[in-house]
């Protein structure tokens, strides 16, 4: 029996299999890239709501609480 054909085997399954490895691991570090940014993206988005609240509530508050409740003038 010849080792021969069995150990080129083994050797293609193992480039094949380090080959395979290889393009997880750069999928995984682009996927990581994507994650952080999406994360950065995110706390960005809050700021940006919180302060629209913080301008709403604002608003309501003038709305509902007029500055003069004096009767106009015409009374």
């Amino acid at each position: 029996m010849d080792p021969a054909p069995e150990h080129c085997a083994i050797e293609q399954r193992l480039a094949d299999l380090e080959s395979r490895l290889a393009h997880h691991e750069r999928m995984a570090e682009e996927m990581s890239e994507v994650i952080f940014a999406q994360g950065r993206t995110i706390d960005l988005l809050t700021v940006r709501l919180q302060r629209m609240r913080d301008r709403l509530e604002a608003t309501e508050y003038a709305i509902a609480s007029p500055q003069d409740d004096r009767p106009p003038p015409h009374y």
